[in-house]
This record gives C-alpha cells, structure tokens and sequence, in this order.
C-alpha cells in the first residue's frame, strides 16, 4: 500500500512541513521519500499527520466500562474502588465479559491503537473467565491489534497479615500462567496485608520469570504519596539482580528477538517524592540492572484517586504522577503513559484515546515547547510499546525502511503541536500496512 501526501516528524524540523509518500509492503516499510507535488497513491491522506500507531501498555480489559454496575461512588476512595469492583466482579458472565472487552478493542483502534497490554484478573472471584474471554477476542482481533494478555492479581496472595505461605489466589495465578498463551503475569503488591508480603507477593511474580514460565512482568506499584511508605521499586531492583537471562530458554523464540525480559512498573506515583539526588541514583541503578525496567505513568487514575488522605490541607490533597517529560530532561528516562482503567471506580473519568493523555500532560507538566511535544507523542507511541517489549516498535518517529508498517493519520491536524494540544478527532488506523479503521467525525475528507 502507498500512503501519499502525509506529514512526518523529521529529525531535520525544517522538512516537517513537507508531503511524503510511505510505500508499505508484507506489513513493513519499503520506501520514505519526500514528494514535490501531490501524488496519487492507494490512501491520500491529504496532508494529514502521520505518527506511528499508538498503544495502551497498561489497560484493564475486564474491568472496563462498569462504573455503577455495583452502585454508585460515594466515598471515591481506593478502598471502595476496591470493594464496588469486588462486588461488579462477581456478576460478570462471559456475555458481559465479551461485549464489554470487545467495545474496548473496537474504540481504541478507531482511535489509532494497535498494541495493548491487557490486563486480566484470576482469582477466587473470576477464577479464569476473564481470561478465558480475552484469548478469544485476541484472537478475533489478531489482524488488527496486537493484545498481550497479562494475567494479573489485584486481589491479595496472602490472605490474611500472618501467613506466610500464599493462599488459592496464587495458585490460580500459577495455573493460569502454565497456559501456553500467557506470556506476561502481574500483581499488585500493595494490596497485601503487611509490607513484609508486598516484598513476598514481588519475590513469588518475579519467580515466574526466573523459571522462563513467562517473557515480562508487570507490577502496579508504589500507588501512594505518603512520604512514610517504603518505595517499593527498590526491592524490585534488589530482587532483579537475581534473576538469570537466558533469552533462549524462553517458550517464545521471538523472545530472544525482542531483547531481555523486561519488568513494568505502572503508577508509582510515590516516586513523585523522591529528591533530586535519590533520581539521580534510581536512573543509574536502573541502566546498570540485567534486565529492562520500564516505568508506565497512568495520570488519569493517579490524579484521580491519591492524595485523598489529605483533604483537609488548605489547599487541598495533593496530586501526583510520573512527570514524563520532566524526567527524560532531566535524568535521561523514557517513560510511557497509558490509559488504565476507563469507567470503573479506579478512573470514573477520560476516553480511551491515548492522544488525550498528551493534551492533559501539557498543563499537567506544563510542557508546550517543541521538545516536549516530541517527548509526549514518544510516551504513547515508542515508549508505551517499549515499556511491553513489543516486538513491532518502530525505531523513530519517522519512519524508515524495514520498520512495522503500523501507523495512525489525524487528517484534521496539520502540525504536529495540534497533535498533542488538540488532537484530531479523524483518523485512520493502519497496522502492517493495511487500513484497519477509519473515524471520521465531519464530511472534512475521504478515503
């Protein structure tokens, strides 16, 4: 397929105002070459903007679009989240699993995404339904989007603070991870009754990828901004160090493709208080380590649901997130953004659109400056499918030959700094060099 008359982010900004034509072929980038006039080609986008496709690297497939299937939201705090989606849980069938999963899939490649981690709950509750659910829409979506399905546990594995052995909650997560097509398993070591099994709850999901049971890990970690609290992240580090890669004893062989196993930290909004010095180290702890470390933040939900323990301040509770382009100015780390939960109790608020996390980061960050407008495109796009080793990541904003074919086209915006500040509403998502969806809101183009 030829994609005439799109606009790219060039290295060399003066050429970002030009037309180019992208020829894509077996799902890969042929040629990149920059046209003098308008040329006829299988998809005229006209002059639109072209970026690589966008991906959700932490996003909840089961829990999505059930805000008030369990009542309404009255406190608004973590723990009746919790409780309202313990309650919504038990009702779930695999009808109801289905439509709603297959919504999320549908929307977000309409909005240009195609590559999600999707993260699935086992235990007592569900047991393997939700999983069971997501294999069959990642199957029927295959062609469209690429789903990594992560199986995870946001309920305890230690039932109650004086066990020390975990409870059934571990053992069906350990069988679910004995499934062929479970390839990524996570927890949430914070929910755990003391802070001795939040080190256990690490030490049992890390164990899954010391045996090469599974190629990555995800952790929902350090979900707090109470000064008091532990940083976790260290003793992720501490027990990383003791893992052997052996990229070659994975199931996969396109493990060894993708390069090391990587753990994948979402939130961490507790490191919003680490120091200047205590950055400094974590960075260089993190660059040293034998394994990738790769930090997702997730503002909708963060900015939403901590500091609530502070209402009474004077100004107010406290917010916080991971601020992705202050720490890649300043200590050099790629971070991802990502979408999370949408329509629940963790994250009432926001679209599936990840573009809208850029246009929410510019006031958050305060960040409107043309670098910064790269660093946010990055943060959904490259580093959102780095953060999930994703085998199909192209190695720049602009493309070239032999990268995915894997791209989405905002027609409306016609610079690259409308992308982030007010993202188009029309676009059409390619994946591996095939129209996969179109949105279209206006009469303003055509195919």
């Amino acid at each position: 397929m030829l994609i005439s008359n799109v606009r790219l982010l060039h290295p060399d900004s003066e050429l970002t105002s030009k037309l180019w034509a992208v020829d894509c072929v077996d799902g890969k980038v042929r040629r990149v070459q920059e046209v003098s006039e308008r040329l006829t080609g299988d998809l005229d986008a006209k002059g639109g903007i072209m970026i690589p496709s966008l991906c959700h690297p932490h996003i909840h497939l089961d829990k999505c679009f059930i805000l008030g299937m369990a009542g309404l939201i009255v406190e608004g705090d973590f723990k009746e989240a919790m409780r309202l989606t313990s309650t919504a849980k038990g009702t779930f069938n695999h009808r109801d699993l289905y439509d709603r999963g297959e919504r999320l899939i549908r929307e977000s490649i309409e909005w240009g995404v195609t590559s999600m981690r999707a993260h699935v709950e086992v235990d007592e509750i569900v047991r393997f339904s939700c999983l069971d659910v997501a294999l069959e829409l990642r199957k029927k979506y295959e062609a469209a989007c690429d789903i990594q399905i992560a199986v995870f546990a946001q309920e305890p594995l230690f039932m109650a603070p004086g066990d020390t052995t975990p409870g059934p909650n571990y053992e069906l997560l350990r069988e679910a991870v004995e499934r062929d097509e479970v390839h990524v398993v996570g927890s949430a070591p914070y929910v755990e009754p003391t802070i001795v099994q939040a080190k256990k709850n690490i030490a049992l999901i890390l164990g899954f990828l010391d045996s090469r049971r599974v190629e990555n890990v995800d952790f929902h970690l350090d979900y707090n901004l109470d000064p008091q609290m532990e940083p976790l992240i260290y003793e992720v580090i501490a027990q990383a160090r003791g893992i052997h890669i052996d990229k070659g004893a994975h199931r996969d062989s396109n493990a060894a493709a993708r390069g090391r196993p990587t753990i994948t930290i979402g939130h961490a909004t507790r490191l919003q208080l680490l120091s200047a010095e205590e950055w400094t180290t974590l960075a260089r702890e993190l660059a040293d380590l034998p394994i990738n470390i790769a930090l997702v933040s997730l503002p909708q939900s963060d900015l939403y649901m901590q500091g609530r323990s502070d209402e009474e301040l004077s100004l107010g509770a406290p917010r916080g997130t991971l601020r992705v382009t202050h720490l890649y100015r300043k200590y050099g780390l790629q971070v991802a953004m990502g979408v999370n939960n949408v329509q629940n109790a963790f994250t009432p608020q926001g679209s599936l659109d990840p573009l809208s996390l850029c246009t929410l980061g510019v006031a958050i960050f305060q960040a409107a400056r043309a670098r910064d407008i790269d660093l946010l495109i990055r943060s959904v796009t490259l580093n959102a499918k780095t953060a999930i080793n994703h085998e199909r990541t192209q190695a720049d904003l602009f493309p070239t030959e032999e990268d995915p074919a894997d791209f989405v086209i905002l027609h409306t915006n016609d610079s690259f700094e409308s992308v982030v500040l007010n993202p188009s509403l029309d676009r059409t998502t390619i994946r591996a060099g095939v129209v996969v969806a179109s949105k279209k809101s206006v009469a303003t183009w055509s195919m």
